[in-house]
């Protein structure tokens, strides 16, 4: 088990868990790791979102980095995908990514990206780990001239902007109405420039709620967890589609013209359907996790489309995406992965494909939405001790009750259990018919695991 890397690289409260000094040796470290197959000094990019704490943990990072002897370009507040396209587009050796993406403000992490633009995989943050805990990071020190260099270059994000542009707006252009206008929730995170600036370019009408960062409402009753609130905007200004993105951009969800929620699976069912009618979606496959919704199973089945399914975590859906050649993957969270365009997820570039289609069939929202047909489904937080979420199975009544839900739901359902990679959480999913049975099944289930695992 890995000591300071979860699902989605480290995440804590900042300069509490996460400090400036833990930050120093990750760098450090991760330089090391990242940079040991390059003849010259590494090249890391740094972006980050707009949480208060943002310039307190890059400091520590970049000091880090360049007492390593590794040159670091500051891109400023910027999306995630930005970052992994312009480590491509610029051959940079690796790039990282500060942010906490959906938690709140108080909460930051730091997500490290290869050459390739892709999250680095478990064996290579094992080995960052084991070079922090080493007792040799002191020992990773350049001198002299060998001391590492950084820069800003803020205006690199026109060349993402600029690839955004490029990629659809011929399409858009083609299909656009006068009457056609999209409500968007940047959830006052990183995309609040990017998001407005992309729309006026590709000439989409748009109206943009929480927009105006300060450091500490960055995701605050806003953006892809609070789909409510661009639910309710879009129903009273009668909008034709609601886009909200969580705090670092790498996702978003979407509600059609009646406030009704477009989850990541409607998205990829959307997605998909549009591709494999182009004769664009590779091996006819689709890729989702083990939280996607029976539906997508139904759905797939329906038209002809596999679905691979892998455990939770975008970078695993990518793993299976690129071991296996397919160009289409995500989670119900709304991570979506078209790898013909960037290798991870990215809410701006699914935002602006779902606007593409819904032009382009000239259908509402609603409409396009009726190929697939979602599964009730139940999820439960049980709050428990961070140092017993990995062995909750250990325990009798626990499991026991657990392996009864299992038996109930196997020909009508689906029940599944799963330790939170980033939070104090065990995660209780539940699906089937009847919701109100569920969510207190789900309810008693999690209430359990509470009262055992304090």
């Amino acid at each position: 088990m890995r000591k300071y890397f979860g699902t989605d690289g480290i995440r804590r409260i900042a300069n509490s868990e996460l400090t400036p000094e833990l930050v120093y040796k990750v760098a450090k470290a991760g330089a090391c790791v990242l940079g040991k197959h390059e003849d010259k000094a590494p090249l890391i990019l740094i972006g980050r979102d707009t949480r208060l704490s943002g310039g307190l943990i890059e400091s520590a990072m970049t000091a880090g980095f360049l007492s390593y002897g590794a040159n670091v370009i500051h891109l400023g507040i910027i999306p995630t995908p930005a970052v992994a396209y312009l480590t491509k587009k610029l051959k940079a050796s690796a790039s990282v990514v500060i942010s906490a993406s959906h938690n709140s403000y108080e909460y930051n992490g730091i997500k490290f990206f290869s050459n390739k633009g892709i999250k680095i995989d478990d064996a290579l943050e094992e080995e960052i780990e084991e070079i922090m805990d080493s007792g040799k990071i002191d020992e990773l020190s350049a001198v002299g001239e060998k001391i590492g260099t950084d820069k800003n270059e803020e205006e690199y994000i026109e060349e993402y902007i600029d690839f955004l542009e490029e990629t659809f707006l011929s399409e858009i252009k083609q299909n656009l109405r006068e009457d056609f206008t999209v409500g968007i929730d940047t959830a006052n995170g990183a995309t609040y420039k990017v998001a407005e600036k992309i729309l006026k370019r590709l000439g989409i009408k748009y109206k943009i709620i929480n927009n105006s960062p300060d450091g500490i409402n960055i995701n605050k009753d806003c953006g892809s967890t609070h789909i409510e609130k661009i639910s309710k905007f879009v129903v009273e200004n009668k909008l034709d589609l609601g886009i909200a993105y969580d705090g670092d951009g790498d996702r978003c969800l979407a509600v059609d013209e009646k406030g009704e929620v477009i989850d990541g699976d409607k998205i990829l069912a959307i997605i998909s359907k549009y591709l494999k009618t182009q004769g664009k979606l590779k091996k006819d496959t689709l890729v989702a996790t083990v939280m996607s919704n029976l539906g997508l199973n139904v759905y797939s089945k329906e038209n002809g489309i596999e679905l691979r399914q892998t455990k939770v975590g975008d970078r695993y859906v990518l793993e299976e995406m690129l071991k296996n050649g397919y160009n289409l993957g995500g989670e119900q969270s709304g991570h979506i992965i078209m790898l013909d365009y960037n290798p991870t997820g990215d809410g701006i570039f699914t935002s602006l494909m779902l606007i593409t289609i819904l032009l382009k069939t000239n259908k509402k929202a609603s409409d396009m939405c009726k190929i697939i047909n979602i599964y009730p489904q139940v999820l439960i937080n049980a709050k428990v001790s961070n140092d017993k979420k990995m062995t909750y199975k250990e325990d009798a009544d626990i499991n026991n009750a657990i392996m009864k839900l299992e038996e109930e739901f196997a020909e009508k359902g689906r029940v599944l259990i799963r330790p939170s990679g980033t939070e104090s959480l065990i995660r209780v999913m539940i699906e089937g018919k009847d919701e109100e049975y569920i969510h207190r099944k789900a309810k008693e289930l999690a209430d359990l695991i509470e009262e055992k695992l304090k």
